[in-house]
């Protein structure tokens, strides 16, 4: 007899498990049936879904399901994003609720495991509300950006990378947080507008024939300056052009160079540059071998770097000490307010610091090539048109990819250290022992980089490394259509034109 009222709690879960039992979900083994597949979009497990998952995962069972009624061999992937800095966030908030614990008390391997215990609960929740959800995935092939099969195509990929020359280590900027403690991309940065001041100081010239006054937002920097820039054009600079100030507080000579960064319309028309502290004046810096003196530690403290009485103290405390002085030694010209956009970290909510440390990026520029070409062959066409010239600007001024975060949730880099510094990457620690004995002609101690990897390099590599890449090729029976990047992509690693 049936109940009076339908009780969707109680139906729906019986409902799915029928269905989910009976392979309802899993794609046709008819050799004839044309495939279709949608790699889901992996939620991160930081938590539960939200509205937007509904939705998405609502269109994609429309779909899916729409194929599958037509007779073909539909798959759809379900899976979870490990999101490094993200998850390593909200198990280290639980600790710190729990007893003011952090991970660098725990240790790297005690807190890993920790993370793992919060996967297994958040992932869990995910792929329970996908079910009650009624979401048709072919649970069977459910898989984490951290299953050994995806790390192993992240350790193939990084490795092919850095033979090919089109991944390396370098000292850079980075957008660096210092409550996190790592460098962040620029998505997780939130530029936002507060009250501040320019100060305008007269840095003497080291002859002792005038001054030259710069405007800053940032007085702290001032102690990392090592040019003053003047645009080549602006006359009222172009003799001084070559001679040097005394920077004061510091108290060593620094250039005036000529540069057309310098805008001869703003402020003074002269600017500092300090190379180590900010990203158009890193540029500056490259193009005219300038010094790059970085000021910070870490935690954005004044480090051995700075003058004695400044070490150890917080940038910000240290850019009211710079003031004071630049007051008591006469060379505070003046005070100006304004609004200014500040880089904050989306997460931690503190200021971000252009920081100069070594780290690892990929070559986006030369990766892009063959995008732009495609594009402008007619290969690959966008709708609306107009989005060509934004899709260029992108692709054209792209800049290397900073890919290493100083986190420990995440794939680990695939590179050891020899004790001189040497670099070795394989995919494997006893393919990197082998070719370091090769090397030396003994064994020697390795250390492994302690970074990880930023986590769309993983996660780039998902609609691809689900489906068994590159322990086997993907093929029309692994139900993915066979498009040209991911061509172009399994060609380079076998070295044939593509």
């Amino acid at each position: 007899m049936l109940d009076k009222n339908f009780d969707p709690k109680t139906a729906e879960p019986r409902l799915y498990a029928q269905w989910e039992s009976s392979g309802a979900f899993v794609p046709t083994n008819d050799p004839a049936a044309e495939p279709f597949s949608i790699v889901i979009p992996p939620p991160n497990v930081t938590g539960s879904l939200h509205i937007g998952h509904a939705l998405n995962n609502t269109l994609q069972d429309v779909l899916i399901r729409f194929e599958r009624m037509r007779g073909k061999a539909a798959l759809w992937l379900p899976g979870t994003d490990h999101a490094g800095i993200a998850t390593q966030m909200v198990v280290e908030r639980q600790l710190a609720a729990a007893g003011n614990m952090t991970r660098r008390h725990m240790g790297r391997e005690a807190f890993i495991a920790k993370v793992w215990e919060w996967k297994a609960e958040s992932g869990g929740a995910i792929t329970n509300q996908l079910r009650r959800l009624g979401a048709s995935c072919d649970w069977s092939r459910e898989r984490f950006t951290l299953d050994e099969g995806l790390s192993a195509a992240v350790r193939k990929v990084f490795v092919t990378l850095y033979k090919q020359k089109l991944l390396y280590r370098d000292k850079r900027l980075v957008n660096w947080d210092p409550a996190l403690q790592t460098a962040i991309s620029d998505l997780e940065v939130e530029q936002k507008e507060v009250d501040g001041h320019f100060w305008h100081f007269a840095y003497p010239l080291e002859d002792g024939s005038g001054e030259i006054v710069v405007a800053t937002t940032r007085p702290e920097t001032m102690l990392g300056d090592t040019a003053i820039a003047v645009n080549p054009k602006d006359k009222r600079y172009q003799h001084l052009i070559g001679k040097a100030v005394r920077l004061p507080i510091v108290n060593r000579p620094i250039p005036i160079i000529a540069d057309d960064y310098a805008d001869p319309e703003k402020g003074s028309g002269a600017v500092k540059i300090t190379p180590a502290h900010d990203f158009n004046d890193f540029m500056v810096g490259k193009r005219n071998n300038l010094p790059m003196i970085n000021i910070f530690d870490a935690f954005a403290k004044i480090n051995e770097n700075g003058p004695r009485e400044y070490q150890g103290l917080d940038r910000f405390a240290a850019r009211k000490k710079v003031v004071e002085t630049f007051e008591e030694l006469g060379l505070l010209r003046e005070i100006e307010k304004t609004k200014h956009a500040v880089p904050h970290g989306d997460r931690s909510g503190v200021v971000i610091e252009p920081y100069l440390t070594d780290q690892w990026y990929v070559d986006a520029k030369t990766l892009a090539l063959p995008a732009v070409k495609a594009v402008e062959e007619g290969r690959t066409v966008l709708e609306p048109k107009t989005w060509q010239k934004t899709y260029y600007e992108w692709m054209r001024n792209i800049e290397p990819w900073c890919i290493s975060r100083q986190l420990w949730w995440g794939h680990r880099i695939p590179a050891w250290y020899g004790p001189d510094g040497k670099i070795f990457v394989e995919e494997t620690e006893a393919e990197v022992r082998a070719v370091a004995r090769e090397h030396y002609g003994r064994d020697e101690d390795l250390k492994q980089d302690e970074d990880v990897l930023d986590t769309w390099f993983s996660s780039g590599l998902w609609p691809f490394s689900t489906l068994g890449w590159p322990e086997k090729p993907p093929t029309w029976h692994d139900f993915i259509q066979p498009i040209p990047w991911l061509q172009a992509l399994t060609s380079s690693f076998t070295g044939s034109p593509g």
